[in-house]
């Protein structure tokens, strides 16, 4: 044993691995953004003339199977057995037919553009289709770091490369919609070719990207538990119920905050510069105040400021939306509020099935994966039929050229926009005082935790050759 000890390196995962994998996460979450984001709702009320009662229902119907196919695929992809892996053949053969049915949805079909029904048509059918390839290569790359690396160093090396590509992901698609979508009566045809080839080009990253890392093959060989009762163990963990709460929020915010957006500079002529400013800035800060406030105060405090924060942004905007500075300062507080998002939920996350394996001694990450997105995906079929409900009610008019909607259009533009984040937000703030995971205990249950992910890493390590951390 000592003559093996002293050839183990340290585990390393390779610079272009870690790069490789982050680009093609972005470049899925980028996709993503624009569909899940409220463009597509926008190109298909405004521009095809769809009615928006209909497209409400088109997510309202979607958001059942979109709830259902997360963890159904999640559980297949589980048990998928590979020569280049578990999680690789997804990404690498779903990027291209994932490209064709993201650019099949922009692309009017002769003959059916002044039809209700076929437009409603093509959009449900399209986004079941668009979907499906979406979540198996989403969730499959939203794990890979746990396929790529088995110590916590290696892995952690792989995730601050994911965030610095998540930035690009989250802030770029509202500028690109705000540059080239079209308005009522506008040719389509530079929008359209542009989504192909922005499609096809983040395919092509996606596909390529499966070339430059791979998995630990040895995951395969585990024995996984029955999908049954691994569904009903994850609801007996009440950390999950409350992480839930704040993941539902994060993803209903989200959704309509990059909806809503679109008409916001369309009707409201604030100019749109100053509050991405004010937006980037309150990003940047927030992701330096709640690193440092985490090592400060504890998980649970910060994860309570953020909601706090966040949802004063939201309620800022209600009173002061209709300036530019009263939208700015807003976007800053806004901007700490996903800078929060973005940094604290994954540690809740992990948090909470760290208290899954010390409740059941296995890590079951995939599972848990899947079940966070079949109660979380609803949010997006949600937040989009609700902010087309209520500028509905506000007399806002489909077939209005961009900057023609009445002063009433503005109001409801804003509440529709607003109102039901904040609201959201601060649930999530009243259900965080359910939530155990903070204090000397769980300090106590962390450390003996690492002390078992240590001594495991470092057995198995060592049967590769490798060093422990």
């Amino acid at each position: 044993m000592a003559e093996v000890s002293s050839a183990l390196q340290e585990e390393k995962v390779p610079l272009k691995s870690r790069i490789w994998v982050s680009a093609g996460d972005a470049s899925c979450a980028f996709l993503q953004t624009i569909i899940g984001g409220g463009a597509l709702t926008y190109y298909y009320t405004r521009v095809m003339g769809l009615h928006p009662d209909l497209a409400g229902w088109v997510w309202i119907i979607f958001g059942i199977w979109n709830s259902v196919n997360d963890p159904l695929l999640g559980y297949i992809a589980d048990r998928t057995r590979s020569k280049i892996g578990r999680r690789r053949p997804y990404i690498r053969y779903g990027a291209p037919i994932f490209a064709l049915s993201f650019m099949l949805l922009f692309f009017g079909i002769p003959g059916i553009l002044n039809l209700q029904w076929a437009l409603f048509a093509q959009m449900l059918l399209g986004l079941f289709i668009y979907d499906t390839l979406y979540t198996a290569i989403a969730t499959s790359l939203y794990l890979m770091p746990y396929e790529m690396a088995i110590s916590n160093k290696a892995r952690s090396s792989v995730f601050i490369w994911k965030i610095i590509f998540s930035v690009f992901s989250m802030a770029l698609p509202p500028v690109l919609m705000l540059a080239i979508q079209p308005g009522p009566g506008q040719d389509p045809t530079v929008f359209r070719w542009t989504m192909a080839g922005v499609g096809a080009g983040l395919c092509a990253i996606i596909f390529a990207s499966t070339y430059f890392y791979e998995e630990k093959h040895y995951q395969q060989d585990e024995e996984q538990p029955g999908f049954v009762k691994s569904v009903l163990e994850s609801f007996k963990n009440i950390p999950f119920i409350v992480f839930l709460v704040s993941s539902f929020t994060v993803i209903y915010v989200s959704t309509g905050l990059q909806q809503g957006i679109l008409y916001y500079f369309d009707e409201l002529r604030i100019p749109q510069a100053p509050v991405f400013a004010g937006l980037g800035v309150g990003i940047i800060g927030g992701i330096f105040l709640w690193v440092n406030l985490r090592e400060r105060i504890g998980l649970k405090r910060c994860l309570m400021a953020w909601l706090g924060i966040f949802a004063l942004g939201c309620f800022l905007m209600l009173p002061f939306g209709y300036s530019v500075w009263g939208a700015v300062a807003s976007f800053v507080f806004i901007g700490v509020g996903f800078a929060g998002g973005l940094y604290l939920i994954p540690l809740m996350n992990g948090d909470v099935i760290d208290f899954d394996e010390k409740r059941t001694g296995l890590r079951r990450e995939g599972m848990y994966a899947g079940i966070n997105s079949f109660m979380t995906k609803p949010a997006i079929s949600l937040a989009q039929a609700a902010f087309i409900t209520i500028i509905g009610w506000f007399n806002y008019s489909q077939f209005l050229p961009k900057g023609m909607q009445p002063e009433s259009a503005h109001t409801g533009i804003i509440l529709g926009w607003m109102l039901i984040p904040g609201l959201l937000l601060t649930l999530s703030l009243a259900s965080m005082l359910w939530y155990p995971l903070a204090g000397a205990a769980w300090d106590k249950t962390k450390k003996e935790l690492a002390d078992l992910h240590a001594a495991k890493e470092k057995a198995y390590l060592e049967t590769l050759g490798f060093k422990a951390d």
